[in-house]
């Protein structure tokens, strides 16, 4: 039975409040790892509630999802001046799969690479859908089974780079942040893309990235290039800045910066204008610095000295602590699936195998504090979830998981990340549903792709 936008609310745990001056007000005091704004003040002693518990809070049908996040995560949006939502994404399943069902890889292994015109494109656009887990990796395969020969295993080869990345992610975690092989040289310099206003091609890449929060892989790998290689700048901080303002920001992203350096294998990618004239030809034409291109010719190989320490990825390393079967508690039953950011989709395991129980969603306050998430990547967050609750409950919360979620009986799928063991391990859910991966997770080498996919048999 279909659910009305009415029935989506938002909690905010207000437990264990410690006011030091007796009072009834709240602002400056702490419910968990909740800090309380002024604005959150007035809102809570507008609903003449008890102090105790949940404040629930119905959220306008009439609001639009920007309007929502506008309102109840403005603290996170702050920082952001005159920020807009993807001029191009929606979220959301009813999104996910129109975008699935138009797309097709006939012609991806002679376009996937173009960036101009737009028409020429082959990319799918499909990865901010396939990040929140709106569609999952089996389905896009099975998707393009009938697709011409060429352009659906080149297609698969990119799938299963996908899949590799989020092993990768999942069983060594944060150690991704750090050179995996080799170390690229840092010189003393505030960033990598300052000469924006000099080269067409840089600003046009920076624009598409704050317009719509997505570029094609080719891009990605010019602006990757060109803040570490070209000019010598820290690539942490530079795989930080796009994973920020990427509605599809995660494990891929930042391995992503790792293969085209060099720091993962030793061969880094020299961006230079030939790939422009090949890709992008009419930004060369327009660009003010045409007659004096500084990317004219091919950057210096920077000399790359071994990472230390260097992390070993041999069979057996990091063992995964997924599981691959569902782990249930026969003596208690869920009352509603707990969601994570990685898994908002209708196919969602546990979702799927509790159709009758309410979606419940906590917009984690302490990691998205951290984060500095661009606010559209909350407004595609808030479309999913609105999306969702045309089909079924859902509830929203802001807070820290593991306390919103500590006195609550849920089912979750696990998520592919390493902090999930740790949440589930304080949440204590009754029943854990193995993530859907494309290749089951195991102990196999990570050191090479090429021989990963291999091994995946797929």
């Amino acid at each position: 039975m279909p659910f009305e936008l009415t029935e989506i609310f938002i909690e905010i745990s207000i437990r264990n409040i410690i006011d030091c001056n007796g009072s009834s007000q709240l602002e400056g005091c702490w419910a968990g790892n909740f800090p309380f704004s002024s604005t959150h003040v007035r809102r809570a002693e507008s609903l003449s509630d008890t102090l105790y518990g949940m404040v629930s809070l119905n959220i306008d049908p009439s609001n639009s999802p920007e309007q929502w996040v506008r309102e109840h995560l403005e603290d996170l949006c702050s920082q952001f001046e005159d920020w807009m939502p993807s001029s191009r994404f929606r979220g959301g399943q009813t999104a996910a799969n129109e975008a699935l069902l138009a797309f097709s890889s006939a012609q991806y292994a002679a376009r996937r690479n173009n960036v101009l015109p737009d028409h020429r494109r082959g990319a799918s656009a499909l990865s901010p859908y396939i990040r929140h887990g709106l569609i999952q990796l089996p389905a896009i395969w099975d998707h393009v089974a009938d697709d011409p020969e060429t352009d659906r295993n080149k297609f698969r080869d990119e799938l299963l780079w996908q899949e590799y990345s989020r092993h990768l992610y999942a069983r060594i975690g944060t150690s991704l942040a750090h050179p995996l092989r080799m170390k690229p040289p840092v010189q003393d310099v505030p960033g990598g893309w300052l000469d924006r206003g000099d080269m067409s091609c840089i600003d046009f890449a920076l624009t598409e990235l704050e317009t719509d929060g997505w570029l094609p892989n080719q891009v990605r790998m010019w602006l990757a290039s060109h803040w570490t290689i070209r000019n010598g700048a820290d690539w942490r901080i530079g795989e930080r800045q796009m994973f920020r303002d990427l509605l599809d920001g995660s494990y891929a992203n930042r391995a992503g910066w790792q293969w085209t350096i060099g720091s993962a294998t030793g061969r880094p990618y020299g961006f230079s204008r030939w790939q422009v004239n090949k890709r992008a030809s009419e930004l060369c034409s327009q660009c003010p610095s045409q007659q004096n291109c500084p990317i004219e010719q091919w950057p210096d190989d920077p000399v790359l000295e071994p990472a230390v320490p260097q992390l070993s990825l041999r069979k057996g390393d990091h063992p995964p602590s997924e599981p691959l079967t569902p782990v249930i508690d026969p003596h208690r039953t869920p009352e509603a699936v707990w969601l994570t950011a990685e898994s908002l989709g209708d196919d969602d395991p546990a979702l799927r195998s509790h159709p009758n129980l309410p979606a419940w969603f906590v917009f984690d306050l302490p990691l998205l504090t951290k984060l500095q998430l661009h606010p559209r990547r909350l407004v595609f967050i808030a479309e999913c979830l609105h999306d969702l609750a045309r089909r079924r409950e859902v509830r929203i919360s802001i807070g820290d998981p593991s306390e919103v979620l500590q006195s609550e009986t849920v089912a979750v799928t696990a998520a592919p990340v390493p902090g999930f063991p740790d949440r589930a391990t304080r949440v204590k859910p009754a029943a854990i549903y193995p993530w859907p991966w494309l290749v089951p997770i195991s102990d196999a080498p990570l050191s090479s792709f090429s021989a990963w996919r291999k091994r995946s048999k797929r």
